[in-house]
C-alpha cells in the first residue's frame, strides 16, 4: 500500500516537471502539416523564401518597419501570405525567418525577446563590417554561430540561407537534376528537422553541417560561402560524411 502510495506520488512529480518543461519550450510543428512561418526582413532572401514556401503550401506573414510597402507582394503571393509588424510575424510563427542586415539582430532580439522565447529561429545574416559596423568584426571573429545567439537569446536558432545568393535561391530553386545544398547548423536537434523540411520544401536540398560552432565553416569568407553546390560536393568541401 505505501509502496502504490510512494508511486503514484513520484509519477505526479514526474507529470508535473514535464508540464513545467513543456511551458519552457515552443511545441515543434506536426510534421507533414503546412506551417506558419513569421518573416522579419523581407528583402531579396525573405521575399524569395516567401514566395516558396507559400507555393510550398505554408501560410506566410511577411514583415518590415514599414509594413504598407510589402502589400504587393502579399497580393502576388495570394490568400496564404499577410504583411504585419515584426512584432506581429514573431507572434504569427510557428517557426520565424530573421532576415535582416546583421547589425539590427541586437534591435530585434531586444524588442522580441518574449514574442520569440522558445521558438525555433532561422537566422539569414551576414556581418559586413562596412555596413554593420564594429559588432560585425567580433562576429567575424568568433563566427555567427557564436555571435546570433548572443543578440537572439533564448531562441531554438538554425543557422540557414546565409550562404546563397538571392538570385541563385530565386533561380535554382526546384532546379532539374541534384538541388543545391544549403548548409545548416544548430544546437537544436528538432529545429534543424524543421530547417531542413523548409529547405526542401523551398526547392533544395539541406546539409547539416552541426553545432552552432560550426556555422562559421560556411560564414563570409569561406571557401563554400555563396557557391552553388550540390550536397555531395558540399559535405567534401566542409570534411563530412
Amino acid at each position: 500500500m505505501l509502496r502504490e502510495f510512494l508511486l503514484k506520488g513520484l509519477a505526479a512529480v514526474a507529470a508535473v516537471a514535464l508540464a513545467a518543461h513543456a511551458g519552457m519550450v515552443a511545441a515543434a510543428p506536426v510534421n507533414g502539416a503546412p506551417l506558419k512561418i513569421g518573416i522579419i526582413g523581407a528583402g531579396h532572401i525573405g521575399g524569395t523564401l516567401a514566395r516558396l514556401w507559400v507555393a510550398a503550401g505554408h501560410e506566410v506573414l511577411i514583415s518590415s518597419r514599414h509594413p504598407e510597402e510589402l502589400r504587393p507582394l502579399a497580393q502576388s503571393l495570394g490568400p496564404k501570405a499577410r504583411v504585419g509588424t515584426p512584432r506581429e510575424a514573431a507572434l504569427f510563427g510557428d517557426v520565424v525567418l530573421v532576415s535582416v542586415p546583421y547589425g539590427a539582430l541586437p534591435q530585434i532580439g531586444r524588442d522580441l525577446k518574449a514574442e520569440l522565447a522558445a521558438k525555433i529561429v532561422l537566422d539569414t545574416g551576414n556581418p559586413y563590417p562596412q555596413r554593420d559596423g564594429d559588432m560585425a568584426l567580433e562576429a567575424r571573429r568568433v563566427g555567427t554561430g557564436v555571435a546570433s545567439p548572443r543578440y537572439l537569446p533564448g531562441v531554438r536558432l538554425v543557422r540557414a540561407f546565409n550562404a546563397i545568393n538571392s538570385n541563385d535561391l530565386a533561380s535554382e530553386a526546384h532546379r532539374a537534376g541534384q538541388p543545391i545544398a544549403i548548409p545548416l547548423a544548430s544546437d537544436d536537434p528538432e529545429a534543424l528537422t524543421v530547417a531542413e523540411r523548409l529547405v526542401r520544401d523551398a526547392g533544395f536540398e539541406p546539409v547539416v553541417v552541426g553545432p552552432l560552432s560550426r556555422a562559421r565553416e560556411f560564414d563570409v569568407g569561406t571557401p563554400v560561402y555563396t557557391r552553388l553546390m550540390t550536397a555531395p560536393q558540399l559535405r567534401q568541401a566542409l570534411g563530412l560524411k
